[in-house]
């Protein structure tokens, strides 16, 4: 049964970049950093005792979060005991440093996590067995950004698009332009407001007047997606997964009907400008008064404030049963479309999952998307998908699906 190989590096270089440093006459252009000292880069690989990934957006805050990562090796000589003066990586252990994981698998590497590392600890199961474990943690580079203050965003004017500024803001904290993945955006930005706060608060108020996205990927980039993927990413091609033998296995499904994303009432508000109010009668009859409100975005008009508040309330007001997760055991046998599908698909891809149900009847939806989660030992290797409905319902516009995208969604 072939199966993935799990690679897990820990870079001991600073800065935010992941490459290995390219010396004068080594290495490869366009892939190695330059730099005058050869980075100690450690492959743990072979000492793996269990990794867990989490990566996605929470659902009731409606953004995405800080990634984790745990990963646990087996350490039988004392190489990372920060006190032996016998280890080459003793004076290296100190927080921040960073941490690869990667999978391989029919010669192809896939991204897994990719951050930076807030802790180690060492555990010892029996005083008389001559073995520790180093339980490494690390988070990804939104919590980087959320550690970086800024007052002022240089260059940021009236006018620009969101992803210019979420350029700038990158710029701002000397994030590397190799390491960004930024949509040009669809929605003109105020001129920055120069408050104190975060870099990470500033993308995603940026973010928020959008309607877009805003996450690490698997490789430690910073992604900005704007509205016409968050919404329009589910007309493509899903991938299947079912139960009955007309797409991809899983090892187990959740399905659920619940209230958490209802919305009937909704009031955004921009920078400079007035509360702009939608609301859905028949939806707060129905499920009682269910609120949502934003302040502060950087749209440029009240229009389009508007009409976001008449988009949020057209994708929330009504709900039906959804699958909250898929479950991939990646060491089921004869497993290769599932396992490129769990290595491969990231946020909004669309997947389509099939139920089968006690009596003959079926559970169907097409979703997309927001959480990954994985977890590995020697033996196993499990890959959790959570999805949702699209974050924002799109038009579709002159008998095409998905075409020109905007803020004026079909109301109820």
């Amino acid at each position: 049964m072939a199966v993935p190989v799990v690679n897990a590096l820990i870079n001991f270089s600073t800065g935010p970049g992941f490459a290995q440093t390219l010396i004068l006459d080594e290495g490869i252009l366009d892939t190695n950093a330059l730099g005058d000292a050869t980075t100690l880069i450690v492959d743990v690989s072979d000492f793996i005792n269990s990794i867990t990934t989490q990566r996605g957006r929470n659902s009731i805050a409606d953004q995405f979060q800080t990634g984790t990562m745990n990963l646990r090796i087996v350490d039988q000589n004392g190489d990372f005991n920060p006190q032996n003066s016998l280890s080459p990586y003793a004076s290296y252990l100190t927080p921040m440093k960073k941490v690869q994981i990667t999978a391989t698998y029919s010669g192809v590497t896939y991204p897994i996590f990719a951050g930076f590392i807030t802790s180690y600890v060492w555990s010892y199961p029996k005083a008389d067995e001559k073995i520790a474990y180093t339980t490494i943690t690390a988070v990804d580079a939104f919590q980087l950004a959320n550690n970086a203050q800024i007052s002022t965003v240089t260059g940021a004017t009236a006018g620009d698009l969101s992803g210019t500024r979420i350029t700038q803001i990158l710029d701002q904290i000397a994030w590397p332009s190799g390491m960004r993945d930024i949509d040009a955006g669809l929605t003109t930005m105020q001129a920055d407001p120069g408050t104190f706060r975060t870099s990470l608060a500033a993308m995603q108020t940026v973010t928020d007047s959008e309607y877009g996205a805003l996450y690490v990927n698997g490789s430690g980039s910073f992604v900005f997606q704007d509205r016409s993927v968050t919404a329009g990413s589910i007309a493509g091609t899903p991938t299947i997964f079912a139960d009955n033998g007309t797409g991809i296995y899983y090892s187990q499904v959740n399905w659920i009907i619940n209230d958490v994303l209802i919305f009937n009432k909704a009031t955004i508000t921009r920078v400079g400008g007035t509360a702009q109010v939608a609301t859905n009668a028949a939806s707060i009859e129905k499920y009682f008064l269910q609120s949502y409100y934003l302040d502060n975005l950087l749209m440029q008009t009240d229009d389009v404030a508007l009409n976001y508040a008449q988009a949020y309330v057209a994708s929330r007001a009504e709900t039906s049963i959804r699958c909250d997760s898929v479950l991939l055991d990646l060491y089921t046998d004869n497993y290769n479309t599932g396992i490129i599908a769990a290595l491969s698909l990231d946020f909004f891809d669309p997947i389509k999952v099939i139920t089968t149900q006690p009596g003959g009847s079926t559970i169907e939806k097409t979703l997309q998307i927001f959480g990954t989660r994985n977890v590995i030992t020697p033996n196993s290797w499990k890959v959790q998908f959570t999805t949702l409905e699209p974050v924002i319902d799109a038009l579709i516009l002159n008998d095409t699906i998905y075409g020109t995208l905007d803020y004026n969604v079909l109301s109820y």
